[in-house]
């Protein structure tokens, strides 16, 4: 049993989920959202609250049922309070800077990297910081994830793209030879 997919998803007010067949479709004060379930996972709204449930059991449906049931949930979130990942640029000459909807990068190449989002996802510049926003959970970590691979932060210098708050393990470099 999936300790995770046994607990019921409560709808909030704002929010309309709508269920055909396999399809789940979840409409807020933010926007809206629709995803394809699994065969293996029966979705139900009763009461104010979404169950899902396993067709048969097996070791696939219960980490399935998992998943999905976070999923859903995050769907929900989404179009009522949305997500955000921030970005942190750190090296001498690198900026971000928009050029309308897109990204531009300056961070050590020849050339000027340029992102361009989807379009459900905003993104914002302020300094050194990347803020990326969306109502898609999963698109909103694959566009930033994308930002920084552009340029990850290396051991040696700590120059690079990487998450607000994340840690970079540094490494000591090359050291002198004592004579002795």
């Amino acid at each position: 049993m999936s300790r995770i997919g046994k607990k019921p998803i409560s709808i909030p007010e704002k929010v309309e989920v709508k269920i055909e067949d396999q399809k789940i479709t979840v409409k807020g004060p933010k926007g809206e959202l629709s995803k394809q379930l699994p065969q293996e996972i029966k979705v139900e709204a009763k009461e104010g609250k979404i169950f899902l449930f396993p067709r048969v059991e097996t070791k696939k449906t219960k980490a399935l049922w998992g998943t999905w049931r976070q999923i859903v949930f995050n769907m929900i979130e989404g179009v009522v309070r949305g997500f955000e990942k921030k970005l942190e640029i750190e090296g001498l000459g690198y900026k971000a800077m928009l050029e309308g909807e897109n990204l531009l990068l300056h961070v050590g190449f020849s050339h000027p990297v340029k992102i361009v989002p989807p379009p459900t996802i905003k993104i914002s510049v302020e300094k050194n910081i990347i803020v990326v926003s969306g109502i898609d959970k999963e698109l909103v970590g694959q566009v930033a994830a994308k930002i920084r691979k552009v340029k990850p932060p290396e051991p040696y210098k700590g120059t690079g793209i990487k998450y607000l708050g994340e840690i970079i393990r540094r490494k000591a470099g090359k050291k002198a030879v004592t004579s002795g």
